[in-house]
């Protein structure tokens, strides 16, 4: 069976759909490969989360080749292509223009990141030799510039170029490194992590919606909380998570942390939902820096402090936090059964049907706070109220 198999780089594990846009556009006569994370995780034995798709044909060619296929972006033009609730990215070779070249075309010069080129020259762009490897899944042929095969057989995270022109260039590429070494369990090579090191001020330039996307994703580590030390251990926190980085100056917080973050996967935490990631990342953050105790909700919503940590470091939501609070309101109702239980089933509908009640189940199992018996006895009240008002029996309806 396939699901009991490695992932490897073989036609049973690439997306059917990613392989049916790449042999639609080799036969209108365009150069297309797989690239990037996908080929990177299926050599090195992993599930791919995403296809993308590298080709010569233009945004507007692909447009015309792919059914359901939409031009997007203006600084970096991609074609996005629907497959029902799946989406790939179709990218177009893209080059580096020197200075003296923009200056020579003047009025010329292309809108944004669009100047097109060859798959040779869109390999040295990208950001570490691992995911410069390009597949031809219908020919079944690597294609390797960079010396990303050999990096990836020796379990190595090395970047194209000079490590410091190019964290410096793009300063996300420092928490991309420090979370791929960790997703993937390879080792920084020994000129990027001093870069890593010496560039770690330039993430103050990184805008706030990149950096939550990468929050995300360490979130999805199997073992985020090792990707958070080492974040610590080469100063890149204080620098951008400074609300984190006194969590971890303490030891006794810092471990309170990482007990109640590893017990994400337990909590059935949904790890692609970022309302659930972050309520589960922010309830072992109050447990390290408010401590074990009940805290007072009212003035946990004032607090200003840690309205800013959350909005402005972390960069969650109004409404993701607006759900993570309301999660932490009905946590308290879930230790009043008698009180429940004492209310007409609209009301204890309404309770079980709340946004947030089946978030505050998961946190609640993350922190311990139900016996075995209390969780047990709601699991049975989402069950009674799953579709609505319990339908009463004809035996009942005549008392």
């Amino acid at each position: 069976m396939r699901s009991q198999q490695k992932p490897q780089l073989h036609e049973d594990w690439i997306d059917s759909y990613a392989l049916r846009i790449v042999r639609n556009l080799q036969e209108a006569g365009f150069e297309t490969y797989l690239v990037g994370g996908c080929v990177r995780d299926l050599l090195v034995g992993i599930h791919p989360k995403d296809f993308d798709i590298a080709t010569n044909a233009l945004p507007n060619q692909v447009r015309k080749k792919v059914p359901n296929a939409y031009v997007i972006g203006r600084r970096f033009k991609l074609v996005l292509v629907k497959r029902g609730d799946q989406q790939f990215e179709v990218a177009t070779f893209r080059r580096n223009v020197t200075q003296d070249e923009l200056n020579t075309l003047g009025d010329e010069a292309v809108d944004g990141d669009n100047y097109f080129g060859t798959v040779e020259e869109d390999a040295q762009r990208r950001d570490f030799t691992a995911n410069a490897v390009f597949y031809d899944p219908v020919k079944h042929k690597l294609i390797d510039h960079c010396g990303g095969i050999q990096d990836i057989e020796n379990r190595v995270l090395r970047m194209i170029g000079d490590p410091k022109e190019r964290l410096i260039e793009d300063p996300i590429r420092i928490l991309r490194a420090i979370r791929l070494s960790h997703k993937l369990h390879f080792s920084i090579e020994s000129s990027m992590r001093a870069a890593i090191a010496e560039c770690s001020g330039e993430l103050k330039k990184s805008v706030l919606p990149r950096r939550r996307e990468e929050w995300l994703k360490f979130l999805r580590l199997k073992e985020p909380h090792l990707a958070f030390m080492e974040l610590f251990d080469l100063h890149i926190l204080e620098q951008i998570f400074p609300g984190l980085h006194s969590v971890f100056m303490d030891p006794a917080k810092m471990e309170i942390f990482e007990i109640h973050l590893a017990r994400i996967n337990l909590a059935g935490i949904d790890k692609q939902d970022s309302t659930e990631l972050f309520a589960g990342f922010m309830m072992a953050f109050l447990k390290a820096q408010y401590g074990e105790d009940p805290w007072n909700h009212d003035e946990l919503m004032n607090d200003s402090r840690l309205a800013y940590f959350m909005r402005e470091e972390v960069g969650i939501f109004k409404q993701e936090t607006a759900v993570f609070f309301k999660a932490l309101h009905i946590m308290q109702g879930l230790h009043r059964i008698e009180s429940y239980s004492r209310k007409g089933e609209r009301r204890q509908m309404a309770f079980i049907h709340n946004e947030a009640f089946g978030l505050a189940l998961k946190l609640a199992h993350m922190d311990y706070s139900l016996s075995g018996a209390e969780m047990q006895y709601w699991v049975q009240q989402v069950e009674k109220y799953r579709d609505g008002m319990p339908v009463k029996s004809s035996e009942e309806t005549r008392h």
